[in-house]
Formats: structure tokens, C-alpha cells, sequence
């Protein structure tokens, strides 16, 4: 079986972002970049998954800028097979990059896509969904947790309840949440052979793919500053504030 794992690259989580000052979007100039983390869990959950003989190769692909060989190479470092890269210079949105992937899926035919299930950028969470829907496949969100028994896959969904486990077969689409696993250190040995594992470079238009944005970005601009707290004396004084003042009861 092959899985496919698409992989962004984001602002790495370490960085405090900051606004242009047009309010254009963040400054990413000289910003250090990585791979997004929940897409991280799921280059690790994949390699793991071929490591116990369960999956035959692991192939991730990423949208985007030339500099997106980066990330590639640190999946490929983390144990996966081979890369796409799909250049373009567009600011690609969720819907885009699902059908990028969708015609990828069609043309490499995985048993499984794993994929992040937002990025730490745009806190978006809707490629995965939309992949599913454009290639009729099945779908679980917000995994934990991540079995193969019989034929089937058995993955354990975080929800507001709780957990919730379900059954469904393959091929499908599952995206990875923070407690599925925690990604391995990348050595030095495994980034030297990196570079040696293929690579594939394509673009949008050679997939058929229209990636125009739909969306447009009006203003960009930090949150408000939150302001210091105050003590009250007793319990009557903070219901009178939170009612008359704050205005919540």
C-alpha cells in the first residue's frame, strides 16, 4: 500500500510573526521556515506505518514556492520513500491545493492520504475535508489514533465529547492531531541520504490545475493588546463589574 503525505511549509512555530506594515499579511522575509507540525505527526504516523509492514512506500508532496524542497527533504530525511514538488508562485488556499492533490491521488493511486489537519498559518482545516469530497473518498478527522485490523482502518477521533473510534475502508483521507504520535529526531546520516532519494518537480499547469485564489486578503492586523486586570473586593463587586462593565451576564 502507499501513502501519500502532503507537507507545507509554514513560519516555524518557534517564531513570533509579525504584521507588514502595509497590513498586507506577516513578514516573512528572514523568517526561519520548517514544516508544519501537524504535518510533521503525519510523515512520522506514515513511516511508522511502513515500518511495521503495513505500508510499501511513503510519498510526500508539497505546493508551492521553490524553497518547499526544503520540507521535502526533511520528510524524506524522517523516513519517507519520495517527493513531489508542485511549484508555483501563486498563494495557494485550501481549495487549490485539494485538487493539486487530487490529481496526484488519481495518477499515484495511495490506499492511504495523511495529511496535517490544519496548518499552523492559516488555521484553516479544510484541505483534508475537501480533498475527501473531490475524490469520493472516505474521511477521518482529528486522528489520535490509527490501526489497520482486517482489511480496515480503525482511527480514534479527538471531539468535544471525548473520543470517538471508527471503522471505514481503504482508500481514504485521515488527518493527524498533536496526540497521534511525536515525530523523530533527524539525524545527521538520514539528511545526508535525503538528498540522494528522487524527487519529482512539477507545476500547476502541467497538472490541469487552476490554483487562481478565490479568496481575497483585505487587511492583516495583530490583535488588540490585552489590557492589565483589576481586584475587586468581594464576590458582590465582581458581578456588578461583569454585568454592568464587561457586559457577559
Amino acid at each position: 500500500m502507499k501513502i501519500l503525505v502532503p507537507v507545507k511549509r509554514v513560519v516555524d512555530y518557534n517564531v513570533k510573526v509579525q504584521v507588514k506594515s502595509d497590513r498586507t499579511g506577516v513578514d516573512i522575509a528572514n523568517v526561519k521556515m520548517s514544516m508544519n507540525p501537524f504535518d510533521e505527526i503525519a510523515v512520522e504516523e506514515a513511516v511508522r506505518l511502513k515500518e511495521k509492514g503495513v505500508a510499501t512506500e511513503v510519498i510526500v508532496v508539497s505546493c508551492g514556492l521553490v524553497q518547499c524542497e526544503e520540507t521535502l527533504r526533511t520528510a524524506l530525511a524522517i523516513g519517507a520513500d519520495r517527493g513531489i514538488l508542485v511549484e508555483t508562485t501563486v498563494e495557494l488556499q485550501p481549495l487549490a491545493v485539494a485538487k493539486l492533490l487530487k490529481v496526484l491521488v488519481d495518477r499515484e493511486q495511495p490506499g492511504l492520504v495523511i495529511l496535517g489537519k490544519q496548518a499552523i498559518d492559516d488555521d484553516c482545516n479544510q484541505t483534508g475535508q475537501m480533498l475527501a469530497a473531490l475524490a469520493d473518498l472516505p474521511q477521518a478527522t482529528f486522528a489520535s489514533k490509527v490501526e489497520f485490523v482486517d482489511g480496515k482502518a480503525h482511527v480514534t477521533r479527538e471531539i468535544d465529547g471525548g473520543l470517538e473510534t471508527i471503522s471505514f475502508t481503504l482508500p481514504a483521507v485521515v488527518t493527524t492531531d498533536l496526540r497521534l504520535n511525536e515525530p523523530r529526531y533527524v539525524t545527521l546520516p538520514n539528511i545526508m541520504k535525503a538528498k540522494k532519494k528522487p524527487l519529482e518537480r512539477l507545476t500547476a499547469e502541467a497538472l490541469g490545475v487552476d490554483v487562481t485564489p478565490r479568496i481575497k486578503t483585505l487587511k492583516v492586523s495583530e490583535p488588540p493588546k490585552r489590557g492589565a486586570g483589576i481586584k475587586v473586593p468581594d464576590v458582590a463587586a465582581l458581578v456588578d463589574k461583569l454585568k454592568n462593565e464587561a457586559k457577559v451576564i
